[in-house]
């Protein structure tokens, strides 16, 4: 698209259905917990270029703490904002990518079962991950994290439904 064109730029994945609100806060907590492990090694490198070569305190924890502060403040929206999906009649579409964009499409005739999984934070926020798996040995396994339960669950039912009317 030209710079100068009268038609406005459309978001990356315009028209498909966001993730479930929840997820946002999901995706937030699980960069906290990476932005603390990398606080811990950046504590651990500190101490020993301390030890070792006597650089000034701050000299590696500083930068590093910037940068986990960063993560957990820039990253869950730009992250949530990325994902999208799309349950068409004949197919599934998922839109997911931050650096590395991915659009999957997976038509229904391809699946050969479908799993809702659970973990424990996902409990707390009353979120699902849908989880295709597909005939083929690239790509054939789609996950769409971020979905409510109920969602999640009768997105399962339909897939189902639409492979039992394929194989009738």
């Amino acid at each position: 698209m030209e710079p100068d064109s009268d038609e406005p730029l459309r978001p990356y994945n315009q028209g498909l259905t966001p993730l479930h609100p929840p997820q946002k806060n999901l995706i937030r907590i699980n960069i906290i917990i990476r932005a603390l492990i990398l606080l811990a090694l950046g504590l651990a490198a500190e101490i020993v270029l301390q030890i070792q070569l006597g650089t000034t305190p701050g000299f590696i924890l500083i930068p590093v703490a910037l940068f986990a502060l960063m993560m957990v403040v820039v990253l869950p929206g730009r992250i949530y904002r990325r994902w999208g999906y799309d349950m068409g009649d004949e197919q599934l579409r998922v839109l997911r990518g931050f650096l590395w964009r991915t659009d999957t499409i997976v038509p229904f005739n391809r699946i050969q079962h479908i799993d809702v999984a659970q973990g424990p934070l996902q409990r707390l926020f009353g979120l699902s991950t849908l989880i295709v798996h597909t005939a083929g040995t690239h790509n054939s396994i789609v996950t769409l994290p971020g979905l409510a339960t109920g969602d999640a669950e009768t997105m399962r039912e339909t897939i189902k439904d639409h492979i039992r009317q394929d194989m009738i």
